[in-house]
Formats: C-alpha cells, structure tokens, sequence
C-alpha cells in the first residue's frame, strides 16, 4: 500500500503477540483464558478509552457455539465505550471478533452495567 506507513520493525503478529503477553500476566494463576488474544486486544481497547481503566472488567463466559466476553466499566465510561449511536462498541466488537480468529474461536462482546 502506497503511503501507508506500519512504523519501523513492526512485524504481522509482533503487536497482537506483545498485547496477548500482557493480558496472559493479568490472569490468576491456574484459570485458563478461553481466548487470550480477543481478550487481550478488548482490554487494551476499552482501557484506552475509559477514565479509569483500573475498573476494566473483562469475564468469559463459554456458550454453544461462541465465547461470551462481557465487558464492565466504571461509573460513567459506559457511554463512552458504547459511542454515539453504538458506532464504538460495533468497532471494538469488529476488531476483537478479528483478533479471536488467531484464538481460533467465535466471539461475542456485551457491555454491561
């Protein structure tokens, strides 16, 4: 792509690798994570846009046919995270759902209060 500029040394996987890293060190030892990377790249989203990324909650919860991440926030980021007519929450639900094809599951993101 002519113009587009993915910075020095940023190798494919090397971004997704390094946020998946950092969510695996959050987790209690002996739970398993049912999709590390999805998980990893909704926390480091929501953390991102919350003003207390401290009270980020992220459970998963294993359905039929997909994995359930529920998503809580703080008092008061829950509008920030859903966005103007739900247009945030739709693109954090895109760009996870693309991160867990690398887990190699299906998912589904909520927003709870």
């Amino acid at each position: 792509m002519a113009g587009v500029h993915h910075g020095e040394g940023c190798e494919g996987g090397q971004v997704t690798d390094q946020v998946a890293d950092a969510a695996a060190d959050e987790v209690e030892p002996g739970n398993q994570v049912l999709a590390p990377t999805a998980t990893a790249v909704l926390l480091h989203i929501v953390r991102s846009i919350v003003d207390d990324p401290d009270a980020v909650r992220v459970e998963a919860a294993e359905g039929r046919h997909r994995i359930r991440l529920e998503v809580q926030v703080g008092p008061g980021d829950l509008g920030r995270v859903i966005g103007r007519r739900g247009r945030t929450a739709q693109s954090i639900r895109t760009v996870v759902r693309a991160a867990a094809t690398r887990d190699g599951v299906e998912v589904d993101v909520d927003f709870v209060d």
